[in-house]
């Protein structure tokens, strides 16, 4: 008898590697028992594998149906895959249905009583499975059977769950992003996040996780993430977590190390700018949830932020830090409309952050904004839950939204445009200017993937100098130098016999060497 419990959710991309699903093994032994802990395992797919290959991989894996043995697969749930992951179970259903199948996760954690996905489930844990997934898993091998479908998740004390991280695998350590937390939960209350929920933040014991740390450093690690929501509000712990980095950087100063952190942007003491400062470049990434800058807005989303605060803690990190800023916006929040979204973006771009990622608000189930948004919020009916249309929103701005936000991920957080960007952002609004090159950008390609560098090089010459009037020199020599900076290699049009000079100069200055070099061999080859 050979009793088969998989750990399974859909990525959205290979890079992804699940920490909850990494939790739920780590608890096996200690919440499950040994015999548990020896016939369970780790699948991740990504939202791209074709369903019935992962269906037939997972019935491989759990191997023949037998008498007595049960099987058993605990899906994580999330907005993204929730689609995907009712289609495997719908062909696992078909071809073995003998497999016990436990949904958990955060997209079917509330208002689960009308989902089709929790329907054709055999159960359900809600909330923290780190405990109430091992004990489920043992009650369905050894008994009692459970009486319940709905499970509500047991939130132990951290103290009490053993960590995860001895299960990310070599070949993780070598090619995904590695996510960590240093707590879990978080004090603030914003209306259009899960994390609204929580009660306050709780911190693991920080010795044993900076020890956990050290070794997924020792064995190869490089690239940390930090998934805490709140990282920098118990400066004590931020501070020497910070410091445990940059020891690690001291003692190894020839290795990439990076580390990505969430920062609430109007908490920096000067404390933590002592450590941020002695970070080195490339090494160190904040993530700044500014989602508005409308004060009306910031109250109806229940949202506490100190604007002159944070605008000062941003200034002072562009300044004086090396750390990478990336900002975030909500489009579609309740009152704002596009004028003062407008007006938030480009006070935001004032202040010289080097990412602003523009997201469309979802409904995710659960949240304060999901129970009480009136009629006139109206959001799509399957994931991702997106907006259509908002008190102030009408939904023709939130399509053109939609393709300026990701015109605005091509062009300007891809990094490759910084020379021409202050050429196409340049006006009294930068948001409005970059609104006008979208919307031509659409009226000449009427596509929004696919778009080539080279098209997109193209695409900027033409509507800065013909729509614009810019200088064609000006533009010519700013575009030039941004795609010659982000070592593509291809030609675009208007580039093509510059990038041909360049060439044939870089290829003389290399040949003019290679004679000089020939000559100094032959000169200290003489006879003396």
């Amino acid at each position: 008898m050979s009793h088969r419990i998989l750990l399974v959710t859909l990525n959205a991309k290979y890079l992804h590697a699940s920490l909850g699903l990494r939790y739920l093994l780590a608890n096996m032994r200690r919440y499950g028992g040994a015999d548990l802990a020896a016939c369970s395992s780790l699948h991740e797919f990504t939202i791209h594998s074709p369903a019935q290959t992962i269906a037939d991989a997972l019935i491989a894996e759990c191997g023949a149906a037998g008498a007595g043995a049960v099987h058993i697969i605990g899906w994580g749930v999330y907005i993204w895959n929730v689609e995907q992951t009712r289609t495997v179970m719908r062909l696992l259903r078909q071809q073995r249905p003998d497999i016990r199948l436990v949904l958990g996760g955060p997209e079917v954690s509330h208002e689960w009583e009308q989902q089709v996905i929790v329907a054709e489930a055999d159960f359900l844990i809600t909330g923290w499975g780190d405990v109430s997934f091992p004990r489920l898993c043992r009650a369905l091998i050894h008994g009692p059977q459970p009486l319940m479908k709905v499970i509500v998740g047991e939130q132990a004390p951290l103290a009490e769950l053993d960590f995860p991280y001895d299960f990310y695998s070599l070949d993780d350590l070598a090619h995904r992003v590695l996510y960590v937390e240093a707590s879990r939960g978080c004090p603030f209350k914003c209306a259009f996040c899960l994390s609204a929920l929580d009660k306050t933040a709780w911190a693991f014991e920080l010795e044993p996780f900076l020890h956990h740390l050290q070794s997924l450093h020792a064995r190869g690690a490089r690239t940390f993430k930090f998934v805490d929501r709140t990282f920098n509000l118990k400066v004590d712990s931020s501070v020497r977590i910070l410091e445990f980095f940059l020891d690690l950087i001291a003692r190894n100063p020839k290795d990439a190390l990076f580390v990505h952190f969430e920062l609430v942007p109007d908490h920096l003491p000067d404390s933590l700018k002592s450590c941020i400062a002695r970070f080195p470049p490339g090494s160190l990434q904040f993530e700044i949830g500014i989602q508005s800058l409308n004060p009306e807005v910031q109250k109806i989303i229940a949202r506490r932020q100190d604007t002159d605060k944070t605008r000062a803690n941003i200034d002072w990190l562009v300044s004086h830090s090396q750390a990478h800023l990336h900002t975030d916006l909500i489009f579609g929040l309740p009152g704002e409309s596009w004028e003062s979204f407008a007006a938030g973006f480009d006070m935001l771009w004032s202040w010289g952050p080097h990412e602003i990622q523009l997201g469309l608000l979802k409904r995710l189930r659960g949240t304060p904004l999901a129970l009480t948004a009136g009629p006139a919020m109206v959001f799509q009916d399957r994931s991702p839950y997106a907006v259509l249309q908002t008190d102030a929103l009408s939904s023709k701005q939130i399509i053109e939204f939609t393709r300026l936000a990701r015109y605005w991920d091509l062009v300007a957080n891809s990094g490759r445009f910084p020379a021409s960007m202050p050429l196409l952002l340049q006006g009294k609004s930068a948001f409005a200017a970059f609104a006008d090159f979208a919307q031509w950008l659409w009226n000449h390609t009427g596509k929004t993937s696919g778009i080539t560098p080279e098209a997109l090089v193209d695409a900027l010459h033409g509507y800065l100098t013909e729509v614009r009037q810019l200088s064609t020199s000006l533009v010519h020599t700013s575009l030039l130098s941004d795609y010659q900076g982000s070592g593509a290699r291809a030609k675009p049009l208007v580039l093509q016999s510059d990038l041909t000079r360049a060439k044939k100069a870089q290829s003389a200055r290399a040949e003019t060497s290679a004679r000089h070099s020939t000559r100094q061999r032959r000169h200290l080859a003489a006879p003396g």
